[in-house]
């Protein structure tokens, strides 16, 4: 068993300008037996009733057949895995539902009907309904009974869901809100019998949820969307005309429902990154098989130095994203305990620790499902002519993926979210982000340190770069700040290069405590490939980080202050040279050995 210290004091965003030990993160190897177990059950599913329809699920021209998969799934109790043991569910903690996303994410536009019931069309009820509309729903949601769909976003209405026309108005009696509107990309939405529906009462400048049953009437819908991927995902306009909803079918209270949605984004976003890997970790496994199958000049493709290049990059990326985005489950986990103990309800400690953890659901949202992205590119080129046939598995795993970087807010909106949610927080003072940034901005003014080397500890020299990086972030937000002060939100590329560095040391130091922890388990030369891994992640998060600093800095520093931050700049982001190449042949000989994705 892998100790592991009490991580609750450990707040969002603060891995910036903290050092974290080994000891305090969780890595993917503490799962035990029993949540492999449950994530098994996962895999089987897809590959007894997902996989082998996957045409038929694309090509189907009614909702019946996914809505029957989703009656096989809740029948094997998957769609109540986050749904407490009172109303039917398995009450599992939040790393393990995060387990079981991505156990279900390579399930393609099943893992994407999937999620949307589990989460958002079934989480807003868990953490805001009250008792009556949680005995009333969540029972029937967690065993398939019924099935449940999210409203929020319009025609005109994405990113700024607040700006949305849908209305709702009391009727004389004072019983029902009458709901008129239209609602777009609606998941499910031809065969829910639920509707989490946002909506504005009278002159409200906030929205209002409501929970809106089906037969309530007045619903209508278009055919469903054709899309370029997730062609199997039901996905419609909905329109609400002279829809009667009961008054106590109110979510939470009226004008709460922007908040509600929000936090359920929070939810969704780190979810969304979980399923992304268990996508990418399909693909990487094909692409492993085909690279071994194939033969060109004489001998299987695997065997040439591009493809081990492709082959092993899938990997480190994959293992770097993975190892970020279960710490970051397990820091929820670990604050939801924490509020509990101190006597929250269950639903308001869930909340409390996903709105402070907010930064990194939103980062790794970002950076699990570019993984995914790069994964099925790569997966194309492995595959060649074959990967633009319909016929092999990387076309539609390639349609499929870019909905993800659209899903939860764009990924431009949570790189901005990144950076807005770090600097709100440092001006309300929950985070010392200023005294920090000012600190590194007098260093680059002294005489630099050149031991790169630290001490004889275990990752010592990469763990001064990682604080190096964060220096570089710190140095750039802190000189965006002084520069532009109450107009640095319309500097959106500048935020957006230091989003990325933020996003690149999170998951750096993710991934080199993993496999120093990993280490400390197993010695270090049972863990030689992870640590290749982590040592290559590492290489190229400091060559992204230098690239998306220059461009920042570069875009409002002049003069003196231009090359005092570049210099700086290079003084962060130094790193001693190691043979990525042959490191990368390591982890790919390694899968292609096993025929596998082995990590």
């Amino acid at each position: 068993m892998i100790a592991t210290q009490n991580r609750a004091s450990i707040k969002g965003g603060e891995f910036l300008i903290k050092e974290t030990e080994a000891s305090q993160v969780f890595i993917p190897e503490e799962f035990t037996e029993e949540q492999q177990m449950i994530a098994q059950s996962c895999r089987d599913f897809l590959m007894a009733e997902v996989w082998p329809r996957l045409d038929e699920i694309d090509q189907a021209k009614s909702p019946a057949l996914m809505s029957s998969l989703m009656d096989k799934a809740g029948a094997l109790g998957l769609l109540g895995t986050a749904v407490p043991e009172e109303y039917g569910g398995f009450g599992m903690n939040f790393n393990t539902s995060m387990l079981v996303a991505e156990a279900t994410g390579a399930g393609n536009s099943f893992s994407v009907a999937l999620s949307a019931h589990t989460g958002i069309g079934t989480l807003p009820i868990l953490y805001y309904g009250n008792d009556d509309l949680k005995s009333r729903y969540l029972s029937k949601l967690a065993s398939g009974e019924w099935k449940a769909a999210y409203c929020l976003t319009e025609p005109d209405s994405g990113s700024d869901a607040n700006s949305a026309k849908t209305k709702a108005a009391l009727t004389e009696d004072g019983k029902h809100y009458v709901i008129n509107g239209q609602k777009m990309w609606i998941t499910n939405g031809g065969f829910a019998d639920l509707f989490i529906v946002f909506a504005k009462i009278e002159n409200d400048k906030n929205l209002t949820a409501f929970i809106v049953e089906k037969t309530f009437g007045g619903i209508t819908m278009n055919e469903p969307e054709k899309k370029m991927g997730i062609k199997g995902s039901d996905t419609r306009q909905v329109f609400f005309n002279d829809c009667q909803v009961p008054v106590e079918n109110m979510l939470s209270e009226r004008g709460n429902g922007f908040k509600i949605a929000v936090n359920v984004l929070n939810i969704g976003r780190i979810k969304l990154a979980a399923a992304t890997l268990g996508g990418a970790k399909q693909v990487a496994e094909q692409a492993v098989k085909y690279a071994n199958e194939r033969k060109q000049f004489g001998t299987a493709i695997a065997n040439f130095g591009a493809i081990k290049h492709k082959l092993a990059e899938m990997a480190i990326k994959i293992y770097a994203s993975e190892s970020a985005s279960y710490r970051a489950g397990q820091n929820i986990d670990d604050l939801i305990e924490d509020h509990k103990e101190q006597g929250m309800t269950d639903a308001a400690a869930k909340l409390k620790a996903l709105e402070q953890f907010a930064i990194e659901c939103a980062m790794m949202k970002v950076h699990a499902s570019e993984v995914l992205d790069y994964v099925a590119d790569e997966g194309v080129q492995v595959y060649g002519g074959m990967g633009f046939s319909a016929d092999a598995p990387m076309d539609r795993a390639y349609r499929d993926a870019r909905i993800n970087r659209l899903f939860e807010g764009t990924n431009e909106i949570n790189r901005l979210l990144t950076v807005d949610m770090l600097l709100k927080r440092a001006m309300k003072g929950e985070l010392d982000i200023m005294g920090p940034a000012l600190a590194v901005g007098k260093e680059i003014m002294s005489i630099p340190d050149f031991n790169m080397d630290g001490s004889d500890e275990l990752f010592a020299a990469e763990k001064i770069v990682i604080k190096n990086l964060k220096k570089a972030a710190l140095m750039i937000a802190g000189a965006g700040v002084q520069k532009f002060m109450m107009k640095l939100s319309e500097e959106q590329e500048i935020l957006m290069n230091v989003a990325d560095i933020a996003i690149e040391v999170y998951v750096a130091e993710s991934v080199l405590l993993r496999v120093e922890k990993l280490i400390g388990v197993r010695g270090e030369a049972a863990c030689a490939l992870q640590k290749d891994m982590a040592l290559c992640y590492l290489h190229e998060a400091v060559d992204k980080a230098n690239s998306a600093g220059r461009t920042a800095i570069t875009s409002f520093a002049e003069g003196d202050e231009l090359r005092v931050m570049l210099m700086g700049l290079k003084r962060f982001t130094k790193i001693e040279p190691m043979n990525t190449k042959n490191a990368r042949r390591r982890i790919a000989d390694a899968m292609i050995e096993e025929n596998k994705f082995v990590f």
